[in-house]
């Protein structure tokens, strides 16, 4: 069976270090969507390591991991990855494998995607520039490159088409890049790409699902950035939520058992859009030097705030969330207050749905109150010795949503997560 972990907020939920966590109970970690904008952030033998594409089972040596086809993959972005990785001691042409149907990014999809981010002027979406949303419009477009054709012969005629073309949309935006150094990058990349365990992905999942393997597949970004279900249009470019996995990874839902969703202990975002929860004042900011809210990918501050419940609740429904994990819940240790957003109040009237466009209505989050604890929870070795107050929040949370707090993550370190 199959079992799917991803992120419920605006993503940095800590899904890298959960999947870690959960990993060696699995024979495969397969990563359905997303691009190297992600950043999975593991702390291995106390070493701080963040991972972009390849998945977060790499560093358990019985544990197969996947690339799949939902995939945007940076070929340069990639290569430094899995030198990385191999300095640790890691052997990636036993235990990782890439579907050949992942979409590539190239050089000038970076260019289009700064082109394009320049252009939007104050309406910018604090998009990362790395290509992604490029590549995924290629890929819907017809247009895209696989990572099977770096094995065809031609691969470097239908590189110079698909370069033609992004030329001509550069032109259209009034921007030039020099992309010579990047494109020299790009084929020393390729060249490693040729190299690496290329499978058709869907067939190989098939196989080991029919032979009883279980399979942990692994979300990137968080669902409140869904193209489709998010905070649209300051969202990413694919399906991050429980659906993403059947077209990410080529299986049908019939395999799927549990959803894991993890959520912080209270609410993040980088970049633009909504938050209605967003403390701009002393109170962010104390979160944000608690919880070192700085972004694994980019280092850009996070903008922070306190839990959404009512977007959890949303984001819990689109996915099946079957079971939560909380993580930072440690963060909160330091606040005599610890709130949490329980309805918004929109022209007057209080609703506990989400609106059809976020960004269009103002929203007055419904704050309700609740104690903090005293004592610092990274001490509690058990979910039972964790302070009284925190069990009741948490007993609120669980209430509210419907479904069971099951984890909680009360420290960065690998064994610090107590189950119920």
């Amino acid at each position: 069976m199959v079992d799917v972990l991803l992120g419920l907020q605006w993503g940095d939920e800590g899904k890298g270090k959960i999947v870690d966590y959960f990993a060696g109970k699995y024979d495969i970690i397969a990563r359905f969507q997303g691009g190297p904008n992600a950043g999975h952030t593991l702390y291995v033998n106390g070493q701080k390591v963040v991972l972009h594409t390849i998945p977060s089972g790499v560093f358990h040596t019985n544990t197969l991991n996947l690339i799949g086809n939902g995939v945007v993959l940076d070929p340069v972005t990639f290569k430094k990855e899995c030198e990385k990785v191999t300095a640790l001691g890691i052997d990636l042409g036993k235990n990782l494998f890439i579907a050949e149907k992942t979409h590539i990014i190239v050089p000038t999809h970076r260019a289009l995607d700064k082109a394009s981010e320049l252009s939007k002027g104050q309406e910018k979406i604090g998009s990362t520039l790395k290509g992604i949303g490029p590549a995924y419009m290629d890929k819907t477009g017809r247009n895209g490159l696989r990572i099977g054709d770096v094995l065809s012969a031609d691969f470097k005629n239908s590189y110079e088409k698909l370069k033609a073309k992004h030329l001509q949309l550069l032109a259209n935006y009034n921007f030039s890049e020099d992309i010579a150094e990047w494109e020299a990058e790009f084929w020393d990349a390729v060249e490693f790409l040729r190299g690496m365990n290329i499978v058709r992905g869907e067939y190989w999942l098939d196989q080991y699902l029919k032979a009883g393997k279980k399979v942990l597949a692994e979300g990137a970004q968080g669902s409140m950035l869904d193209v489709d279900f998010g905070t649209y249009p300051f969202v990413t470019s694919s399906n991050t939520i429980s659906a993403g996995v059947c077209t990410g990874l080529g299986l049908a839902p019939k395999w799927i058992r549990e959803v894991i969703g993890v959520t912080k202990a209270y609410c993040t975002r980088v970049g633009g859009g909504p938050f209605p929860t967003e403390l701009d004042d002393e109170t962010g900011e104390k979160l944000r030097q608690a919880g070192h809210e700085f972004g694994a990918t980019t280092g850009r501050p996070r903008r922070c705030g306190w839990i959404d419940l009512v977007a959890l609740d949303y984001t819990c429904m689109l996915s099946g969330v079957t079971q939560l994990v909380m993580t930072k819940s440690d963060v909160l240790d330091e606040f005599s207050t610890v709130q949490a957003c329980t309805a918004y109040e929109i022209d007057g009237q209080q609703t506990k749905e989400m609106p059809f466009n976020i960004c269009s209505v103002p929203i007055k989050p419904i704050l309700e109150s609740f104690p903090g604890w005293s004592e610092p929870t990274a001490k509690s070795n058990s979910y039972g010795t964790l302070p009284k107050e925190m069990k009741n929040f948490l007993s609120f949370v669980e209430s509210y949503l419907g479904v069971p707090v099951q984890y909680v993550s009360n420290g960065p370190g690998r064994d610090q997560i107590l189950e119920k």
